[in-house]
């Protein structure tokens, strides 16, 4: 292929990965160049296959640009197993594709690819999009449920402009890489705190702390990807995730982030906990109604907040637990030795530390890993932070 087909590696979720992606007739066709460029931002190598009808609406050229190959358009004897694939993706996946798959119906190479791939029970990955009222036909609700029931998995978008669009290409290869991974080998239930509490003061006012919920987000997707059941109980955030996370319980104070991280405990029995989540150490005294503001000063009292992490880790039972701990303004050394107490006294797994003014600065190490067992190593940045979470979860 000449031109540039290079794309920015944003994770190794799909590395040494082979996807096939089959474009049917619909017109979310023009969606597929999108979504080639995703899966290989991830790290997947991505076989294009087109039906004769999606050729009317995208150009193969295209397709061929953003997957970086040749497009597949006719069946060869080396194909009759599809051993290379680790999942084939379906999208769009018009409702006539979907009845032929069931039905055993094989009139072109791509529903060839589908049946070879059910009999060899390679991972099918079906993106339907279609207009509301067909989507709402109880034919199709039939036909999207046998697929289920044959073991095939189906990713749809909430209803937009009277249509049942195709979900965005992030959102896609987010669900495709859990689907893929969570046939690995130790796959962890995970339970992550992030984000900020507040606490009111009055009637009007309140405290809050420091956290964006960047980094506990940016975990969370890392380790969905990577096929790991993650839950996530999260409190205020400015940051939001970049794909839907199947299950995220809100929890704005501390109280109420403890109640949810207790109940988590007891109904999921987490293998692992990653603690993320900015708690106030202390909350103001509140006042009812609203502290009037003519007052030259305004004394408030603050009362401390109870310890999440040994109540929720009784609560759980044997885990593995990674802590974090952010400071500000103290030498790398206090911050390790902080970091350490933690550790011993939680009897937690591993801490992540970090001080604030390090998070800004592009040219500063993004944490320390401080382990149980005394070993203390630099973290680069976010990325390798999550790689070393999960490496920490297989050890």
């Amino acid at each position: 292929m000449d031109g540039d087909t290079g794309v920015s590696q944003h994770s190794h979720s799909l590395s040494g990965r082979s996807i096939l992606l089959a474009v049917s007739g619909g017109i979310a066709a023009v969606e597929s160049v999108r979504l080639c460029r995703e899966l290989r931002r991830h790290g997947a190598t991505v076989s294009p296959m087109m039906t004769k009808e999606a050729t009317k609406i995208l150009s193969p050229l295209a397709l061929s640009w953003g997957s970086g190959t040749e497009v597949i358009s006719t069946w060869e004897s080396s194909m009759a197993q599809l051993d290379k694939y680790d999942a084939i993706v379906v999208a769009p996946a018009t409702r006539n594709t979907i009845a032929k798959h069931l039905n055993g119906i094989m009139d072109s190479p791509l529903m060839m690819a589908l049946s070879a791939a059910r009999g060899s029970k390679t991972p099918l990955v079906f993106v339907p999009s279609m207009h509301s009222d067909l989507f709402d036909d109880p034919v199709t609700g039939d036909l999207l449920s046998s697929l289920e029931d044959e073991g095939s998995e189906v990713i749809f978008d909430d209803e937009e402009e009277g249509k049942r669009k195709q979900p965005d290409p992030v959102e896609i290869v987010a669900q495709i890489c859990h689907i893929v991974n969570s046939r690995l080998p130790n796959r962890r239930i995970v339970a992550i705190t992030l984000g900020a509490n507040s606490a009111p003061i009055d009637d009007i006012r309140s405290v809050t702390n420091t956290s964006s919920g960047l980094t506990g987000w940016t975990i969370s997707e890392h380790l969905h990807r990577m096929g790991h059941k993650v839950t996530c109980i999260a409190g205020n955030t400015t940051k939001n995730p970049n794909f839907i996370l199947p299950d995220i319980r809100r929890a704005f104070d501390p109280q109420k982030m403890l109640d949810q991280a207790l109940k988590v405990a007891t109904e999921l029995s987490p293998d692992t906990w990653i603690f993320c989540a900015a708690v106030l150490d202390y909350i103001p005294e509140y006042v009812s109604g609203k502290i009037p503001s003519s007052q030259d000063e305004l004394s408030v009292k603050f009362l401390p907040t109870q310890k999440h992490i040994p109540l929720i880790l009784e609560k759980t039972g044997e885990c593995y637990s990674i802590g974090f701990k952010l400071e500000s303004s103290v030498e790398i050394q206090q911050l390790i030795d902080n970091a350490s107490s933690q550790v011993d006294r939680y009897s937690m797994n591993a801490v992540f530390a970090n001080r604030l003014e390090d998070m800004a600065n592009e040219n500063s190490s993004r944490a320390w890993l401080i382990e149980s067992d005394g070993n203390t190593r630099e973290i680069p940045d976010l990325t390798s932070l999550c790689e070393n979470i999960e490496a920490l979860m297989a050890s």
